[in-house]
């Protein structure tokens, strides 16, 4: 047994940033504050799960309100239109939430115990008529000026492919400004939403495939469920294959949002005979410089998943040679990713692991 970690280290891919492209609209608007206040109440504009939760201070929101007031500039937002209609907030929810909170004279959600804070103007110059002030302290000029102020925001729509959303993906993961940056797992559970999210954090549970890579709890930043995707992507499909592989887990993602194909019910049987086989026959595995190996477990597990005829033992016996073997090795370091490399390392593996 490995020792135990808080998070998931595994081995870097060299993988290739996919060129896509799609056919989206892009169209700019002004909406004023107001009417922005009212359609995050009304829900025509939301802050979808991916997003992080609001984390700016009472000084930074009061800055963004005085800036309005003052009549500066604020950056832009974006906003996605969903397949409901819905504007999602791609980015621009820090912005948007404090023009929201400052209308209703209360500084961020309730507390578990249901209180609020007042939100009052705070760390603003001295010298300034704002300081101290909530909206309804505000001159009626003010306030008049303050809710016809209007926040550049570009809507962005994808017209084509109808059946896929990974635009909004390649979108938010290069647009998202917030606090902390999101992992590609995170933003693929949101943009292609379904009981697959659910079925991959159910198998991710599984203690054996916990105990593979050595974790307490499942990763935060959810590597862990990557790696079933992936494997659920290969299962059965490997030859098929073509990087990068980032483009290759995303198509998956969306293909398998319902989860309820032969295929993928016949993948969650075998993922759980795998990793109990390979949690109770191989000590530390796929570590062959001490972090998990994603190309090696890759491949074993692929091979074990798609053949039932190698037992216990012989995965016992038949392990050692293929990690150490040199061809082998080439095939678990470096461009992990390549369509060619990725073919021979599974082949590679079936052929070892069967051996009588």
């Amino acid at each position: 047994m490995a020792e135990e970690y808080d998070t998931l280290n595994v081995t870097e891919e060299d993988d290739e940033i996919p060129y896509v492209e799609f056919d989206i609209s892009v169209s700019p608007s002004d909406p004023s504050l107001e009417l922005l206040s009212d359609q995050v109440n009304r829900g025509d504009i939301v802050v979808p799960f991916y997003q992080r939760r609001y984390v700016w201070k009472i000084e930074q929101a009061s800055r963004l309100i005085e800036s309005f007031l003052m009549g500066l500039p604020v950056p832009q937002v974006f906003l996605f239109i969903n397949q409901d209609g819905e504007l999602e907030i791609i980015d621009g929810q820090q912005r948007i939430m404090s023009v929201k909170y400052f209308f209703e004279g209360y500084f961020g959600e309730p507390d578990s115990r249901g209180r609020r804070q007042l939100f009052k103007l705070k760390g603003l110059s001295e010298r300034s008529e704002y300081n101290g002030k909530t909206f309804e302290q505000l001159s009626d000029r003010d306030k008049r000026r303050l809710k016809n102020s209007t926040l550049r925001a570009i809507n962005i729509k994808q017209i084509s492919p109808k059946d896929s959303f990974e635009s909004v993906f390649h979108i938010f993961e290069r647009l998202n400004t917030g606090g902390t940056t999101l992992k590609a797992q995170e933003i693929r559970n949101a943009v292609y939403r379904g009981k697959i999210v659910e079925s991959l954090q159910a198998l991710n549970e599984d203690v054996d495939w916990q105990n593979i890579l050595a974790l307490k709890k499942p990763d935060k930043n959810q590597k862990d469920v990557e790696l079933i995707l992936r494997l659920l992507s290969l299962y059965k499909g490997w030859e098929n294959y073509e990087k990068p592989m980032i483009s290759h887990l995303n198509r998956a993602m969306s293909e398998n949002r319902s989860f309820d194909t032969p295929l993928a019910l016949e993948f969650s049987d075998q993922f759980e005979r795998v990793t109990e086989m390979v949690s109770e026959n191989i000590q530390k595995p796929f570590r062959p410089k001490r972090i998990v190996n994603t190309a090696a477990l890759e491949a074993v597990m692929i091979a074990l998943m798609e053949d039932e005829k190698i037992t216990p033992e012989m995965l016992k016996k038949n392990y050692p040679v293929l990690m150490s073997d040199g061809k082998f090795s080439e095939l678990i370091a470096g461009s992990t990713a390549d369509t060619r490399v990725l073919h021979d390392r599974i082949r590679a593996a079936k052929e070892v692991l069967s051996r009588v």
